[in-house]
């Protein structure tokens, strides 16, 4: 049951590493945007709709990862050029992001004359495969080396922007940009281009993240209320838990989705509590991380400096 229940708590929680990395990415240049939940939603929709009419897995994670591009633009455009407050401009985009995807996702359902489902050869490519070899290995192989395809992917990309951060010239940049933009701009970065590419990528990650939601966690059928269900808001925070490091949000991600999943793993006929506080669970835990990441005093893995506030070069 405990490996059962672990092997759960990875698939809960690969969503919401997905969010976590593409929100990393984003507040690392020195912007937070609370659009994580529209960004999903936006693409947890088109990579269903591509999905739905093409079987291919590949440009439906595309489609997804660039509809997540396209939102998080929109975003870098108020902010960046414009200079729009980033928190209303995130939460519009939160908005923005729901409402777009249950316009289109009605539309579908139309088309289709009730639920869309995705077929079964496309439910087989994304369907849970044992690593050969691997997946043998007693205990370790079922925990580690049989889920679906989204889940390394979730976890490379986790470990290749860790990387990007800590080991290149780029990732350099990005956080010199993120702590003190004006430093960076007299040094010769440009910080316009700097803070654009990593918020489009920070968005795209997100979008995937809404994939996941979508083609595995909906079991194939598209639901049009209650696809991304907080996922989002939660990845805001997990940012936090993982001060700002993509390798620690995989442990992050692992924590919270074993909240969402302790529910069905709880023995009833000895804990008798009600399953509106397993659902409450992630956000209550949430909640508590808010409160005890703000009473510390500590800068190290703290948020970047420079981060909500918007960079005026005039200003320097």
């Amino acid at each position: 049951m405990i490996i059962n229940f672990l092997f759960a708590a990875i698939k809960a929680g690969t969503p919401l590493l997905f969010g976590t990395t593409g929100e990393i990415m984003t507040e690392k240049t020195g912007h937070l945007n609370l659009g994580v939940e529209g960004m999903m939603f936006m693409g947890a929709f088109m990579s269903f709709f591509v999905a739905y009419h093409s079987d291919n897995l590949v440009l439906s994670l595309l489609a997804a990862f660039a509809i997540g591009v396209f939102a998080a633009f929109i975003y870098a455009v108020l902010t960046v050029s414009f200079m729009a407050n980033q928190n209303v401009t995130g939460l519009t985009l939160t908005i923005f992001g729901t409402g777009f995807a249950k316009f289109f996702g009605a539309m579908m359902i139309d088309e289709a004359g009730g639920s869309p489902k995705l077929s079964t050869k496309f439910l087989n490519a994304i369907s849970e495969k044992s690593i050969p070899v691997l997946g043998d290995i007693p205990v370790i192989g079922k925990l580690l080396f049989s889920h679906n395809p989204l889940v390394y992917l979730a976890i490379v990309i986790a470990i290749l922007c860790t990387v990007y951060m800590l080991k290149t010239r780029s990732g350099l940049n990005m956080r010199a940009v993120g702590e003190n933009p004006g430093a960076a701009d007299a040094a010769g970065i440009n910080v316009t281009l700097t803070k654009y590419l990593h918020i489009m990528v920070g968005g795209g990650i997100c979008g995937l993240g809404g994939a996941y939601l979508s083609l595995i966690n909906g079991g194939g059928i598209w639901n049009n209320s209650s696809v991304v269900n907080g996922q989002g808001w939660i990845s805001v925070a997990l940012v936090i838990f993982a001060s700002w490091n993509p390798a620690k949000a995989i442990i992050g991600s692992l924590v919270f989705g074993a909240f969402s999943v302790l529910q069905f793993y709880v023995p009833k006929n000895i804990i008798e509590i009600p399953n509106a506080f397993y659902v409450m669970l992630p956000f209550l835990i949430t909640t508590f991380v808010l409160i005890v990441t703000s009473m510390k005093k500590s800068k190290e893995g703290s948020q970047p400096a420079g981060c909500g506030v918007n960079y005026f070069r005039e200003e320097r």
